[in-house]
């Protein structure tokens, strides 16, 4: 039997302004479009997995306001099981995105219900998260939540993938929980507290070197367009190449790119080639505009990749 994916996390609406570059601190820019996408980091890498045609169970807050219905029903129109998503008295959380022209993004993230996604919350989902194959979450909820979680996980032997973002400081007793740490560049040098240039080699294996070191088990360090570095403990370091793409629109890449990786892993995929299933799928992602709408199916996978062999 198949183990579900389950995903602890925000559930948001993004509102997304189009503009020639984003605002300096202090500048107004005119925009040149505005849409509102169904997001959330949490709720993407559910809509991601689910697309994918993995089952997968999201387990979040939405708020008592007129979000809340259309962000639940969102995911149920992407085969997410909502059973654990709580409605809360409190707004739903939104992200306030500008996206340049060449695809660059600016985020604001106001976290609201997902503020109180709380471990007694987690309690009561412990038959949900008990099922899982793998467990994913991101930072847009209380860190008590998430190392909650990181213990609940390593009791039930249930692999854990953490996704340091928004990025901040992070305490060892949880990256010792992770089975996979999946920083970007910048959230690595958060973690590091140190400057990483992503562009070169040998500063790209020292900061995986170093994340390994405060903990984790295995790092999947996440270089834009010049892909990704697998770090495994007991295993020589590997660079998977980013599919060349035209770019659109980055948000959510990340949260493609992880979901597609626990997919993989799931179905059985070593981490090199889920690491490269999971670089096809950001890429795709970031060709589209939107969250949750930029997410590939698994047939459009297959057919990027079987083009690009």
């Amino acid at each position: 039997m198949t183990k579900p994916l389950v995903v602890v996390g925000s559930i948001n609406l993004d509102l997304v302004a189009g503009a020639h570059h984003i605002p300096k601190p202090g500048e107004t820019i005119i925009g040149s479009s505005f849409q509102m996408f169904h997001g959330g980091k949490g709720a993407n890498q559910a809509v991601a997995a689910a697309k994918l045609g993995h089952p997968t169970y999201m387990v979040g807050n939405v708020g008592h306001d007129v979000f809340g219905p259309q962000l639940r029903q969102a995911l149920a129109e992407a085969k997410v099981n909502t059973s654990a998503v709580n409605t809360v008295d409190a707004v739903s959380g939104v992200a306030l995105i500008t996206i340049s022209a060449g695809g660059e993004n600016s985020i604001v993230v106001v976290p609201g219900a997902n503020g109180l996604l709380s471990p007694e919350q987690l309690e009561k989902a412990a038959p949900v998260l008990k099922q899982a194959g793998f467990l994913l979450t991101q930072l847009e909820i209380p860190l008590e939540t998430v190392e909650y979680l990181a213990t609940f996980a390593e009791q039930h032997q249930i692999p854990l993938m953490l996704d340091p973002a928004p990025a901040r400081d992070l305490p060892l007793s949880l990256l010792s929980k992770v089975e996979w740490l999946t920083p970007n560049e910048s959230e690595t040098e958060i973690l590091l507290r140190q400057a990483v240039d992503g562009n070169e080699d040998s500063a790209v294996f020292a900061a995986a070197d170093q994340l390994l070191t405060l903990g984790a088990r295995n790092v999947l360090l996440k270089l834009g367009a010049r892909g990704c570095l697998v770090a495994e403990r007991d295993h020589e370091k590997q660079f998977i190449p980013a599919f060349l793409i035209n770019a659109v629109d980055s948000t959510a890449a990340g949260d493609a790119f992880n979901a597609a990786f626990a997919v993989a892993l799931l179905r059985g995929q070593s981490s090199l080639e889920s690491a490269r299933y999971a670089c096809a799928v950001a890429g795709i992602s970031v060709s589209r505009y939107g969250a949750q709408p930029s997410m590939p199916t698994s047939t459009e996978v297959e057919e990027f990749i079987q083009l690009r062999r």
